[in-house]
C-alpha cells in the first residue's frame, strides 16, 4: 500500500482490492452534466460527492464549494484521487452507511450523479434503494441542494439490448438493485421518494447517456411534451444513436424514440434521470454537441427555442473537410419539425408530387443561403412557416463549396438515413444509390446529368461523378458526428435480419439471371455444334468433289472433249490451216538453216 493510500481517511465499508473507475463501468462524467452542476451548485457550500465521478465533474464541484469531500468505496481509487487533487479535495474511502454512522456534520450540497448503486461495501448491510436514500438524507442538511442520478430499467437502450441480463449487469455494483421493488422506475416515483425524506421541490431531467458519459439532459416536462421532429426529440435521438454505437441492439433505437415521443413517453424511456432539489436549474436542455465537446443549452420561447453554445477552447474544431463553428448556431431555433420528418412522411405515403415540391422548396432555400458555410442536413433544417431555417448543427465547410455539392451532401445523407433504416419509399430497387440522389438533386433545381453508355464494365455512371463531392462531404459529416449516417457501428438485429433478407433476395435474383445466361449459353453452344457438324459435312463433300474433278481431268475422255471443244470454237478452218502451215515452214527453216 502506498503512502497516499495510507493517508486516505477511511470509514466503515472500504473495499480493496477494488476499483469503480477501471472496471466494467467507469465514473459518471460528461460536459453536459458539468454545465448543469456549474449552474445549480451554490458558491461557498460544504459539499459531498457521493460515488465515482469523473475528474471533470470533481473540478466543477471543487471550483464552487468551500469544502469538498469525495466518498468512494475503493481504497486504491481514493489514494489516486487524493494524489491527483491534493489538498483541495478531502477523499474518504468507505460506504455510505459507514459515513452516515461516522457522526460528521451534515453537508449543504450532495452530488450523487452516479446514483446509489455503487455506495456500499463488503461490511455494509444489505440496504435496498429506499434505505440507501435514507442514509443519504441523514448526511444532508435540511434544505440541502441534491443532484441525484437514477438508472432507468425501462430505458430504450435497456429494452432493446441484445445481451442477456448476466452480461448487461455484472458484479461491479456489488449490490445489484436492478430487481429491487423499492427502486423508483419513473420521474414521479423518484420525486415522491425525495419528498418523503424532506428533499422536496425538486425537478428532474431525462438523461441520455453514452456509456457513463451523460450526452443530453432534457427537462422531464419538456421531454414529455416533445413530439417527433421537435428539438428535444432530435437531441434525444442523437444521443440514443450515439449510445447504439457501444450497445448491441435488437432494433433501431431511433424508431423507438420517435414512437415514444409520439405517445408522449419520451421522458419515461431515457437511460436514466437526474433529480435536482434545493435549487432551480437555469436551462431546460443541457446537451453535448454531437461530435464535439461543446455544450448547447436551450429554453422554450414563444417562437421556438432560445439556444446558446459554449465551446471549449482546447477542443479540436477541424475534422477534415469540416470545421466546428459555434457562431453558426442561431440564437433562436423554430419550434417546428425538420424537413427530414416531412420527407419521410411523403416517401412513406408514396406522394412523389408533394415530395418533388418540397425538394424544390428546399433547393431554393439552400441556394439562398449564400453567406453561410453550414453544411445543410435535412435532419436539422427546421420548417419555419413557408420557409426553412438552420437548426443547432454547427458543422461548416472549411472552403467554399458549390450549391450542387452542398445539396448533394444533404441528399446523400438523407439517402443513407432513408435506405439503411428500411423505411418505406416509392422508388424501385434498381434506382437506389447514386441515381436516386441525382434524381433528388434534379428535383431541387440542379440540372440533371445526361446518361452516357458505359465504355467498360467498371466505368462509373454519370450520376456518381455528379455527386462525388457531395458524398465526400456527407461522409466527412458522419465522421465528425461520430455516428455513421447509414447505421451504427454494431448493426441492430432487426436491421441485420432485414439486410440478410434483402441479400437473400438479391442472391435469388442473381441465381435467376445466372440460370437464364446458362440457358442462353447452352442454346448457343448447341447451335455452334450444329454449325460445326454442317461445316464438317460440307468439307467432306468438297473434298469428294475435288477428287472426282481431278480424276476426270486426268482421263482421255476429258482430253478428247477438250480437243473437240477447241476445234468447235474455230470459225475459219482454211485461215487456221494457212497459219499452221506458215508456222511449220518457219520452224523447219530454223532447224535446217
Amino acid at each position: 500500500m502506498s503512502d497516499n493510500q495510507l493517508a486516505v481517511e477511511v470509514v466503515r465499508g472500504e473495499m480493496q482490492p477494488w476499483s469503480d473507475y477501471t472496471g466494467k463501468r467507469g465514473a459518471v462524467q460528461g460536459p453536459a452534466l458539468r454545465a448543469l452542476l456549474t449552474d445549480v451548485l451554490p458558491d461557498g457550500a460544504r459539499t459531498l460527492i457521493l460515488g465515482p465521478h469523473g475528474a471533470d465533474l470533481v473540478d466543477a464541484v471543487v471550483a464552487k464549494a468551500s469544502e469538498t469531500t469525495l466518498l468512494v468505496r475503493s481504497v486504491s481509487d481514493a489514494g489516486e484521487l487524493g494524489e491527483k487533487f491534493g489538498a483541495g479535495l478531502q477523499v474518504v474511502a468507505g460506504a455510505l452507511d459507514g459515513l452516515a454512522d461516522d457522526g460528521r456534520p451534515q453537508y449543504d450540497v450532495v452530488v450523487a450523479a452516479d446514483g446509489l448503486d455503487r455506495v456500499l461495501g463488503y461490511d455494509s448491510a444489505d440496504l435496498n434503494w429506499t434505505q440507501r436514500l435514507d442514509a443519504l438524507a441523514a448526511v444532508a442538511a435540511p434544505g440541502a441542494v441534491l443532484v441525484l442520478g437514477l438508472e432507468n430499467e425501462f430505458s430504450l437502450t435497456n429494452l432493446l439490448d441484445s445481451r442477456p441480463a448476466d452480461q448487461r449487469h455484472g458484479d461491479d455494483e456489488w449490490r445489484p438493485l436492478h430487481d429491487d421493488p423499492t427502486r423508483p422506475v419513473s420521474v414521479d416515483q423518484l420525486l415522491a421518494e425525495l419528498d418523503r425524506v424532506g428533499l422536496s421541490g425538486g425537478s428532474a431531467y431525462a438523461a441520455y447517456a453514452v456509456g457513463e458519459t451523460q450526452h443530453a439532459l432534457i427537462s422531464a416536462d419538456v421531454a414529455a411534451a416533445a413530439r417527433p421532429g421537435h428539438l428535444p426529440t432530435r437531441l434525444a435521438v442523437e444521443a440514443l444513436e450515439a449510445a447504439a454505437t457501444v450497445v448491441p441492439l435488437l432494433a433501431p433505437v431511433a424508431e423507438g424514440a420517435e414512437s415514444a415521443a409520439r405517445a408522449g413517453l419520451l421522458a419515461a424511456t431515457p437511460t436514466g434521470w437526474i433529480a435536482v432539489t434545493g435549487t432551480n436549474p437555469k436551462h431546460a436542455i443541457y446537451t453535448r454537441t454531437t461530435g464535439h465537446p461543446a455544450v448547447l443549452t436551450g429554453d422554450a420561447s414563444n417562437d421556438g427555442w432560445s439556444v446558446a453554445v459554449a465551446a471549449q477552447e482546447d477542443a479540436d474544431s477541424v475534422e477534415g473537410l469540416l470545421v466546428f463553428d459555434p457562431s453558426a448556431v442561431p440564437s433562436t431555433v423554430p419550434g417546428g419539425v425538420t424537413a427530414e420528418t416531412l420527407l419521410f412522411r411523403l416517401a412513406a405515403a408514396e406522394n412523389v408530387p408533394a415530395f418533388r415540391d418540397l425538394a424544390a422548396r428546399l433547393g431554393d432555400w439552400a441556394r439562398s443561403q449564400t453567406g453561410s458555410r453550414v453544411l445543410p442536413r435535412w435532419d436539422d433544417v427546421v420548417v419555419d412557416g413557408d420557409s426553412f431555417a438552420f437548426g443547432v448543427s454547427a458543422w461548416a465547410t472549411v472552403g467554399e463549396e458549390s450549391e450542387q455539392d452542398r445539396l448533394a451532401a444533404a441528399w446523400a445523407r438523407f439517402h443513407d438515413r432513408l435506405i439503411s433504416t428500411h423505411r418505406r419509399h416509392p422508388w424501385p430497387p434498381w434506382m437506389v444509390g447514386d441515381d436516386l440522389v441525382s434524381a433528388w438533386l434534379a428535383m431541387s433545381g440542379i440540372e440533371p446529368v445526361k446518361q452516357t453508355p458505359a465504355t467498360a464494365a467498371d466505368t462509373p455512371s454519370a450520376s456518381t461523378a455528379q455527386i462525388a463531392r457531395g458524398r465526400e462531404l456527407a461522409d466527412a459529416l458522419a465522421t465528425a458526428l461520430g455516428v455513421p449516417a447509414e447505421a451504427p457501428q454494431t448493426p441492430d438485429v432487426r436491421t441485420a435480419l432485414a439486410d440478410a433478407e434483402r441479400a437473400a433476395q438479391e442472391v435469388f435474383e442473381l441465381k435467376g439471371q445466372i440460370f437464364g445466361l446458362e440457358r442462353t449459353l447452352g442454346f448457343r453452344d448447341k447451335a455452334l455444334k450444329t454449325r460445326e457438324t454442317r461445316l464438317r459435312e460440307m468439307r467432306t463433300q468438297v473434298q469428294k468433289a475435288n477428287l472426282e474433278r481431278t480424276k476426270l481431268r486426268n482421263s482421255r475422255a476429258y482430253s478428247a472433249v477438250k480437243l473437240i471443244r477447241g476445234a468447235a470454237q474455230i470459225r475459219n478452218p482454211r485461215k487456221l490451216a494457212g497459219k499452221v502451215k506458215r508456222r511449220v515452214k518457219s520452224q523447219l527453216r530454223e532447224k535446217l538453216g
